[in-house]
Parts: C-alpha cells; structure tokens; sequence
C-alpha cells in the first residue's frame, strides 16, 4: 500500500510540475505577443516616418520562422495562388511561362494543348499590353494573365522578327499540368517514366503511364526518372510506392509533438506490377516525397537507386489557414522510411554564432538495415546504390542560357526552319554552329571567368608572400594560357553547347515532352540505368547483402 501512495505520489508531482511548465509557456506566450503588439503601436504612432505594415508585419514574420527550421513558412495572400499551384499544379490561365528581362516581358514556353499555345504565341513572342494595359505598367505581368477560368483576356504582341503588333483574345481555361511530362521506351525493352512533381493525382498519371508500358508496348523493366523532382503530397508518394510493393507494407511512420497526429501509412492496395525490374534516378535535387518513393523501394529492396544523394528532407509540413486569406506552412513530424531511418540532412536545432545552420556530417549518422539486410545510413538523404558523378555545364554554358543567348539564337533559326525532323531523329545541324558563334560575338556576349577571378587572388598572395619576382615566368606562362578567348571557349565546349540548343528547338516544335525525349540522347545516368536492368544478374546481385556497397 505504501509503495501504491509514494508512486502516486510522484505521478502527482510529475503531472503538477508538467502544468506548471505548460502554464510558464503560455504566460510567457502571451506576454511577448503582448509586448510585440504595443511595439507596433508605439512605432505607428510616433516614428519620424510613416511605417508600411504590409511590408514590415511579413517580414518580421519571415525573420522570426527563419529562426525555426527551413520549410515552416507564412504564406502572404499574395502568394497563396502560388503556393496552390504548387500543391495541386492546377491555375487559371493561358498555360504558358513568361519572362521578363531588360524591362520587355516575352512568352518563354507555351505548354501543349493550351490556350496560348492554340492562339499561336510561341517562344520568343514580346507581349506588349494586357487587356490594353501597356506591359510597362503592370507590376506582375504573370498574375494578369492568371484569372478565373472561361474568362477573357486580351494579349497585343509582337512576333519575333516582325515589326508590325499583333492582337488576340485568349479564352483562359483550368490549367492542370500532367507531373509526368513524358513515358516512353528506352533502350532494348525498357520503359520510363519522367515524374515532374507530387501534385494531386499524380500516382494515377504514374499508375496510367506504367499499365500504357506494360500493356501497348510490352516492356520488360521499368526507369522511374526522379531526378530535380522537389517533392509534394506525402499522400500520393506513398500511393506510388504502392504501384510496387504489396498491400500491407509499411511505407512510412511520422511522428511530432502533438502525439494524436503521429500515424503509420501502410499500402492498401495490391500492386501494379510486384516483379518488373526497377531503376530508380535521383540526384541533389530530389527532395521531400521523392525521397520517400526512393528511400522505400531502396529500404524494402523492390528496385535499384542510381545517380547522387537525394537533399535530404526528412520533415512533414501541415497548412494552417490564419487570419485575411494568409496561411502558415509549420513543419509538425519527421517522416520515417521503412527501415526505420529519417534522412533529413540539414540540421536546424544546432546553429553557429551568425545563425547559420550545417547538414548533419556523414560521421555521426545511423545504420539502419533493408528489408533484405543492407546496411543504409539515416541522416543526409538517400544515397543510391550506385553513385554517379555529377555532369556539371562548363561555365561558358551557363552564362549562354542565363543571358538568354541561346534562348534568342533557337528563336531566330526557328523562324527559318517551319519544321524539323522528328525529335528522335533530330539533330542540330553542324554547319549551323558557325551561324551560333557569329550570333553570340554579335550580342557582344560576356561571361564570367572563374579561373581569371582565381589569377588576380594568387597574384595577391605570391605578392603579399614575396614569389612575385621568383615565379614571374611560370605566372606568365599561366596568365597566356588562361587568357580570355571566345572563339577557344565556343570551340572547345562546343559538345554541351550544341546539347543545349538542340534541346531549345527541339521545345519550341515538341514542347515539354520533345525536350526530355532530346535530353536523353546523350543522358549517362539513363545509360548506366539501362546497363544495370539489360542484366538481370547483375541487377539481382546489387540488391543482395554482399553487394551492398557497389559503387
């Protein structure tokens, strides 16, 4: 009996001291909101100038969830269109990306089958006024041509290469993105599936695209291409999985502070195809729900990763609605695949003196084990079970695409080219890349050096630590070989730069869909991919325990 009263006794104690904590948190709660609230009072009043509480309200806002980890945001009203498309990948609009550059706005890419796209604007098109509002006036030409579906909008442009204004009125319709751009076969006998995003309803495209493979074109393994793909719905990334793997399967656990919302997903459906060889490609650029679909195959050993480690997200974001059409995104769990690991890498709860936040090193990460008993780490994203090194674009290249150069040159050869080969026959015609080199001198292109920036440093250090004098000959011999040189740098990077126009064209005749199918002519990732699912043996040892560290 004594033993009875003294345990209640420090159940009692324990449960009064945890109210009194709580009572703590919420005064102090509510006395900073308090102090908070008479501060901006104060300022609105008596500061010399008038505050725009529109402007500081956000982004005090902002400073505060910077202080938490990286994806609890506020969600103004202005951005909450943008942040449903994200969600949903569905708006109401003409279908077409815009860009604005040296104060001239342009249609850069008329998706397929839309509205812009039927009314003939193609790449490159100058719109000059919006519903007769000169372009110079609006402040967000994108937002003016988004609107309530079967709306009209009228568009006055100009087509590249005419001097004479264009007018058309455009019918704005539901536009609702298809996440998978493209599937098709590659190689022998092998199907693949580009996946953009986890939007709704995409494990229904990924599940219609896998049955198209499997029943029209009769292929033998299956690419499931994830690579720049950020994520989205937790829900659809599960369904995915699902696709693959038995019902009953635990796919994913989550778990955070309110108790009640800490869940176990399981697959509840039988799957698509259970047997059907499966590469999966990721790289640093697949994130969130892409790394649940690939961490699960790889933890339940149902198919092979290939290419980089994933970001490494491993945290689980809930939408709040707040007050005047505003929301806040708050992260509410961590995610955990099925062997038990969270692969979030960035490690927020532990900041430097400026308040910079560092990725969890490689050193103090967890074993965790496959179903079938390969060791896989937590912490850090997922690392694909065989690892490829990033093809990077020389540094010529990314200013070429950056200053729009590239863009500007497939648009002038489109206007003397009314149509090209198919996409899978197609190639940039070599004679044209002198047209290419003459158009680039001609804008007076510019790029920035990196190996010039890192010359000046070292001739700063050898002076500032006496070899000036001692090596001048071999910095000289350095600086002739580093000197700046177009005619060289077009030359000698001339592969990748034909690569990149060829896909620009290839867009503008076969939108989307033309310039995934262009990239993968010459893509390593997808060629190690079809190597791996080519051979059977090989495929079956990589997902076996002794051959769990192949590189």
């Amino acid at each position: 009996m004594r033993n009875i009263l003294f345990s209640l006794f420090i159940f009692l104690n324990i449960a009064f001291l945890a109210a009194q904590q709580q009572d703590n948190h919420r005064s102090e709660l509510a006395k900073n909101l308090d102090i908070y609230n008479s501060l901006m009072k104060e300022l609105d009043l008596f500061y010399v100038d008038s505050i725009q509480p529109n402007k500081l309200i956000p982004d005090g806002i902002n400073l505060m969830l910077s202080k938490l980890d990286p994806y609890t945001n506020f969600i103004s009203e202005e951005d909450l269109n943008d942040f449903k498309f994200m969600v949903t990948g569905e708006y109401g609009g003409i279908g077409s990306i815009i860009t604005q550059r040296k104060g001239r706005t342009y249609i850069s890419e008329p998706y397929e089958g839309m509205p812009a796209a039927l009314a003939g604007l193609k790449a490159g098109d100058e719109i000059l006024a919006i519903d007769d509002v000169k372009i110079e006036q609006i402040k967000e030409p994108a937002e003016k041509l988004k609107g309530i579906p079967n709306t009209k909008v009228k568009i006055k442009y100009l087509q590249a290469g005419s001097q004479q204004p264009l007018t058309t009125e455009i019918l704005r319709k539901r536009i609702q993105l298809n996440p998978v751009s493209y599937h098709g076969v590659v190689g022998n006998n092998t199907g693949y599936i580009y996946l953009s995003g986890f939007t709704e309803q995409c494990a229904q495209q990924v599940k219609l695209a896998l049955e198209d493979l499997k029943k029209n074109r009769k292929v033998s393994s299956l690419i499931l291409d994830l690579r720049n793909n950020p994520g989205g719905s937790m829900e659809e990334a599960i369904q995915i999985v699902n696709l693959f793997v038995p019902k009953g399967k635990i796919i994913l656990s989550t778990k955070g502070k309110v108790k009640q919302w800490d869940r176990i997903y399981r697959t509840t459906l039988d799957a698509t195809d259970e047997e059907i060889p499966l590469v999966v490609l990721i790289n640093e650029n697949s994130a969130s729900a892409s790394e649940i679909v690939s961490g699960a195959i790889q933890d339940l050993d149902r198919g092979v990763l290939i290419g980089r480690r994933t970001f490494g997200k491993g945290l689980v974001q809930t939408t709040r609605e707040l007050p005047f059409n505003t929301s806040l995104k708050v992260t509410t769990s961590k995610y955990y695949i099925p062997s038990g690991r969270c692969i979030q890498a960035v490690d927020y709860t532990h900041r430097s003196p400026d308040g910079k936040v560092g990725t969890i090193p490689d050193s103090l990460t967890s074993v965790f084990y496959t179903e079938k008993g390969r060791p896989v780490r937590d912490g850090g994203g997922i690392t694909p079970d065989i690892k490829l090194e990033e093809k990077r674009n020389p540094n010529i290249v990314y200013y070429l695409l950056m200053e729009y150069i590239i863009f500007d040159y497939a648009t002038q050869w489109v206007r003397s080219h009314p149509t090209i080969a198919p996409v899978e026959a197609f190639d940039f015609p070599e004679k044209d890349y002198d047209s290419f080199k003459a158009f680039v001198k001609d804008k007076n292109f510019t790029y920035d050096r990196q190996s010039e920036k890192a010359l000046s440093t070292l001739k700063e250090i050898m002076q500032f630590e006496g070899y000036t004098e001692t090596a001048s000959e071999e910095l000289k011999a350095l600086e002739s070989k580093l000197y700046p040189d177009l005619d060289r740098d077009l030359e000698l990077n001339r592969a990748s730069i034909v690569q990149c126009i060829a896909q620009e064209i290839v867009k503008r005749y076969y939108y989307q869909k033309g310039e995934i199918i262009q990239a993968l002519k010459l893509d390593d990732d997808l060629k190690k991919a079809l190597e791996i699912v080519d051979d059977i043996n090989i495929y079956h040892q990589l997902l076996s325990v002794a051959e769990s560290s192949t590189e």
